[in-house]
Order: structure tokens, then C-alpha cells, then sequence
């Protein structure tokens, strides 16, 4: 071949992978693929296996709608779970995004130090999803730990607290999950910047104090902000899994027993066979509860949140 067939040859090959089509999708081939082998693909079998009895050490059998079926006319468990994760959401999210709306302001001042405190507190939210963290917290909460130690000194009648009963055990987690809000702080931070300072001189000439600044001008502003963390860690909170498995097990009598944790139990039981395909069912169920609350949330959007 030719030195000029050749260089007419590379060159169509250049042109063709300088087009700017061409190479983003060469550049996008890593994510695509990741894509399919990691999230799709396996979120197709799942769909499958949850008409399935499947139990991963042998080829599945179609079973319809029988999954299903059991999980809302026979499984008790599955309500008492699905419970306690509606009641983890419904308290814990609005705790933590208030709790995060708190320390933004807060931070919001500029000192020497502030950077500082920025990392201080955002370094929960790192560090707080790990398994050391969650070991941490059960020892501190246990009868002889730390938090019993502390109240002990304060309430000298106070003595080796169960913090691990069916009542206050649930507590436990959601005062993690709040303690866990450095992500959304930072972002009420950089919204809080972008908020003009004209508005808050207009309003403190209109007479306004502090208090009224920040129901007038910074909250209203902020709610695009508020309805982006709401979504963000409602669900967030409807897939918690390490605190529940980790701290208490879904103890006690099932009292903090998370849906993500009951769907691994069926999955990979500690005794018996695994029960993939029940397992998958009640995947496929919890991502139907996540899109109708997230849909609720939008609904609700144009009735409360700021748009300028």
C-alpha cells in the first residue's frame, strides 16, 4: 500500500474521530458501559427475578405475581418495616434539614476560623455512613457508654439508661442521621451567598429586625434550597441501611427494623435459604413508594417554594 493511500487513510480516521459526536461518545463509553453492567442491567434481572422463586444456588422458576401477592396479604413484616422507615423519613428529614438550615446561618458569618468549622462539620457526613462510626454509636448508647456516663453527672439519679428499647432505640438513629448534615449544610451555605445583600439594606431601612430579615427575605429565597434537601434526604432515608443492621440489628422486636434491612435479610438470611426473588419483589415495591413520595413532593412544590 501506497504512503499516500495510507495518509488519505489516517486522515479520514482523524476527521472522523474529531467530530465532536464521535469523540463525546468515545469519551462517554467508560459511563455507558459502567451504566449497563452495574445499574441497568441488574435492575432488569431483578425486575425478572421478582416474579421468580429464586434462590441464587439454583436456576429461578416463574412464579408470576405470587411474590407479590404474599407481601401484601401474608407478610406482617413488611408493613412493620415499612412503618418504621416511614416514620424514620418523616421525623429524621425534617430534624436534619432544619438542624443543617441552623448551622448554615451560623456559619454563615465570615472569622478567621470559619473554613475551619466549614470542614469541622461537614466531616459527619464523610465519615458518618461508615461501619466504625456505627459501631461507635452503639457503644456510646450501651448501658455503660458514654452519653449514660455524661447524663450520670448531670442527673446523678440517672443511671444506665436502655437506650436500646423498643421506644428510644429508633431515636438512636435518627439523632445519627441528623448528626449527619454537613452535606446539606453546605449547600444552604452556597445558597445563602448567593443571596443579594441589597435586599437585607432595603429591608433594615424598611425598618425590619433580624427576625423578620429572615422570614421575609433569607427563608423565602432559601426554598428551592429546602425543597432540593428534602427530596435529596427523604430519600436518602427510605434506603438507610447501615445504622438499622449495624447499631440494632432491627431490634428490638423489630422496633427499628429498616426496609433496606429486612430486603437483605430475605436476600441473604443468616439461617435457610435466600429468598432473591421475594427479595427483588420488595426492591421493586420500595422504588414504586420512593417515586410516589418524590412526585408528592414535586406536586407540592409550586404551593410553598420561591421561585424568583
Amino acid at each position: 500500500m501506497s504512503n499516500r493511500s495510507l495518509e488519505r487513510r489516517e486522515s479520514g480516521f482523524t476527521r472522523w474521530f474529531h467530530k465532536e459526536s464521535t469523540a463525546g461518545l468515545i469519551f462517554s463509553l467508560p459511563f455507558i458501559i459502567g451504566f449497563l453492567m452495574f445499574l441497568l442491567i441488574p435492575m432488569a434481572l431483578s425486575l425478572y427475578y421478582s416474579f421468580c422463586k429464586y434462590d441464587i444456588q439454583s436456576p429461578p422458576t416463574w412464579i408470576g405475581l405470587d411474590n407479590y401477592i404474599k407481601i401484601f396479604t401474608k407478610d406482617k413484616t413488611f408493613s412493620k418495616a415499612l412503618g418504621v422507615t416511614v416514620y424514620f423519613a418523616l421525623i429524621g428529614t425534617p430534624l436534619k434539614v432544619i438542624f443543617a438550615l441552623i448551622v448554615a446561618l451560623i456559619l454563615n458569618h465570615e472569622t478567621r476560623a470559619v473554613g475551619f468549622y466549614r470542614a469541622t462539620y461537614y466531616l459527619p457526613s464523610i465519615i458518618g455512613g461508615s461501619v466504625a462510626v456505627a459501631i461507635l454509636w452503639r457503644r456510646m448508647f450501651e448501658s455503660n457508654g458514654t452519653i449514660n456516663a455524661i447524663l450520670s453527672t448531670i442527673f446523678p439519679g440517672m443511671t444506665g439508661f436502655n437506650w436500646f428499647g423498643e421506644g428510644p432505640a429508633i431515636w438512636v438513629l435518627i439523632i445519627l442521621t441528623v448528626w449527619q448534615f454537613g452535606s446539606s449544610m453546605l449547600i444552604f451555605l452556597s445558597s445563602l451567598k448567593q443571596i443579594p445583600m441589597e435586599l437585607y439594606e432595603a429591608a433594615s431601612i424598611d425598618g425590619a429586625n433580624g427576625i423578620r430579615r429572615f422570614f421575609n427575605v433569607t427563608l423565602p429565597l432559601l426554598t428551592p434550597t429546602i425543597f432540593f434537601n428534602l427530596v435529596q434526604q427523604t430519600i436518602n432515608s427510605f434506603l438507610a441501611f447501615t445504622q438499622s443492621k449495624l447499631i440494632t440489628n432491627g431490634g428490638p422486636r423489630d422496633s427499628t427494623l429498616f426496609y433496606t434491612v429486612y430486603q437483605y435479610n430475605k436476600a441473604f438470611p443468616a439461617l435457610g435459604k435466600s429468598q432473591m426473588g421475594y427479595a427483588s419483589a420488595l426492591a421493586w415495591i420500595m422504588l414504586v413508594i420512593i417515586s410516589l413520595v418524590t412526585f408528592l413532593l414535586f406536586k407540592s412544590r409550586s404551593k410553598w417554594v420561591y421561585d424568583a
